[in-house]
Formats: structure tokens, C-alpha cells, sequence
């Protein structure tokens, strides 16, 4: 695959001339809401996906399962994302979903966009080990711990390989926007706190969505990889007992073992923020606040 295309900055809404085409290469909950923000902004947008007919009206659809076709693209395609979803957490199905969507997806922009359109791969933080509480950023080797981690670091290579400058937006955990399972398991009693720390990292879905879009349509010359977390890795029993002040019920209980998976890692997302980005909810308060106003 090709290698030494110049990188073009996508033409914001608002120029001279229209604004290409952006494709959504997976458009579930994450990608759609990258859909909606980019047809705001007077992209038109088309959403691959194995049922096009879930999508919102402002969304074109083509159905398509990445796995195993190649999509069919616009030719003045100017921004691709590629937010697939694996339907087990399963090596084999990390490996269809994510290695052969992403060279699926490459193959057709070769085939059918004569221009160089921004790609941005949506990954995720699993390419690091668990850890043991030290920091981790975009100079940290990738190194998971995980089949399904190591698929995901395989698409990765398989879309730098392609072009180095394609973009790699590591996500940490997603939430919100409503209260989710963490706030449910606080609410009903069900949840505990491990005795020794155990450190967390997250990002708001409408964070992550923005700052898809900041990367692919509003910067001018992207870093490669990026981590998207927001600005402050907790400590999930802090996360817990914040959850439980906000509900106004008792504090998870404290359980006197470790979790399976130790201390965790923290990730550090200075260099998203660095290129501009300004996150609607920049730690765990702002989003679960806003959560929890509904489960009280």
C-alpha cells in the first residue's frame, strides 16, 4: 500500500469550495455520533454498516460488513473514521472486526478516491499491559496482555503500514451519556471497592465523538497516535464513592482482595489536549454528576 502520499487537511465547513465527503467505516453508537457532528459541520456524511437503516436521516447508509467486503467510496472522500465494534471479545472476532475491517476499508480507498483523505483509526487503551499504576502515553511501547489487545495493535500496524501519518485515537473506557452499568451497580447495592487501588481511565462518548472530529476535520497537521482520556486517571473506589455521594446512598463496601487484573494503568492525554481539544466533561465529576441526576 501506498506510503508517501502528502497528508491534506479536510476542507472545513464554511470554504471556498464544499466539504468532501466523510465516511464512518462502522457507525454504532461512537461512530454515529461522530456521523451527526460532521454533518453539522456540512460534511456529507455516509455510514457503513451491516444495517443502514438504523441511521439517523442526515446520514447516508450503505450496508456492508467490513469483515469480509470492501465498502464502495465516494471519489472526493476527504475524511474517514474507522469506529468498528466487535460482537464478542474474542481473539478471532477482534481479528475479523478490527485487522480485517481496517484493510478492507484501506483497499477500497485505493481503489476509489483518487485524493488523500484523512484516517482516523478508533483503538483503544487494552494495547497497554494492565500495568502497575505507572503512567502511560504515546511513547509507552504498545504491549498488551490481551488476544484481543493484540488484534487491536495488529490494525494499528496494519494502518501505519499503509500511511505513517494516519491518525490513531487510543480511546480509555467510554461513558455517559446516562447512567450505565458503574452508576447502576452503585445505586443498587451491588457494587464493591478492592482494598488495594485500583486505577481507571475514561472519556465521555460525547468527548470521544468531538474529539474524533477536532482530529479529522480541525487540525491542521495531526500527531499519528493519540491517547483519548480525559484529564485525570482515578482511582476507581474515589469514582465509586463520588457515585454514591451523588445518589445520596451508602458507600460501596470494601472488599479485602485485589483485583484480578492489578493496580491498572494511568493515561495520560496531554498531547489531545495539546492540539487544541477542550473536553465538555475533563474528568469523572462533570460526566457522572450529570449521570446520576437522573438515577437519584
Amino acid at each position: 500500500m501506498p506510503t508517501d502520499r502528502p497528508n491534506e487537511t479536510p476542507n472545513p465547513s464554511g470554504s471556498a469550495r464544499p466539504a468532501p465527503t466523510a465516511v464512518l467505516a462502522g457507525c454504532g453508537d461512537l461512530g454515529t455520533r461522530v456521523a451527526v457532528r460532521l454533518a453539522g459541520d456540512g460534511y456529507r456524511v455516509l455510514g457503513l454498516r451491516r444495517h443502514p437503516d438504523l441511521l439517523p436521516a442526515t446520514v447516508e447508509g450503505q450496508a456492508v460488513d467490513l469483515r469480509t467486503e470492501q465498502p464502495r467510496l465516494p471519489s472526493d472522500t476527504g475524511v474517514v473514521v474507522v469506529a468498528l465494534t466487535a460482537d464478542d471479545r474474542t481473539a478471532d472476532a477482534y481479528r475479523d472486526t478490527y485487522v480485517n475491517g481496517v484493510e478492507n476499508v484501506l483497499a477500497a480507498i485505493d481503489r476509489d478516491v483518487p485524493g488523500s483523505p484523512r484516517v482516523l483509526l478508533v483503538s483503544s487503551t487494552a494495547v497497554y499491559r494492565a500495568g502497575d499504576g505507572t503512567l502511560v502515553d504515546e511513547h509507552t511501547p504498545a504491549d498488551p496482555d490481551t488476544a484481543t489487545g493484540e488484534q487491536l495493535r495488529v490494525a494499528e500496524q496494519r494502518l501505519h503500514e499503509w500511511r505513517p501519518d494516519a491518525i490513531v485515537l487510543r480511546l480509555a473506557g467510554l461513558y455517559g451519556p446516562g447512567p450505565g452499568r458503574l452508576v447502576a451497580s452503585v445505586r443498587d447495592g451491588t457494587a464493591t471497592v478492592h482494598s488495594r487501588p485500583v486505577y481507571t481511565n475514561r472519556i465521555h462518548r460525547d468527548d470521544a465523538a468531538a474529539a474524533i472530529v477536532h482530529l479529522t476535520s480541525r487540525v491542521a497537521r495531526p500527531d499519528p497516535l493519540y491517547l483519548g482520556v480525559d484529564h485525570e486517571p482515578a482511582e476507581r473506589g474515589a469514582v465509586l464513592r463520588f457515585i454514591a455521594a451523588e445518589l445520596g446512598v451508602a458507600e460501596p463496601p470494601v472488599i479485602d482482595e485485589q483485583s484480578a487484573r492489578g493496580p491498572g494503568k494511568r493515561c495520560d492525554g496531554r498531547r489531545l489536549r495539546a492540539s487544541g481539544f477542550t473536553f465538555a466533561y475533563p474528568t469523572y465529576r462533570e460526566g457522572y454528576r450529570i449521570a446520576c441526576e437522573g438515577s437519584r
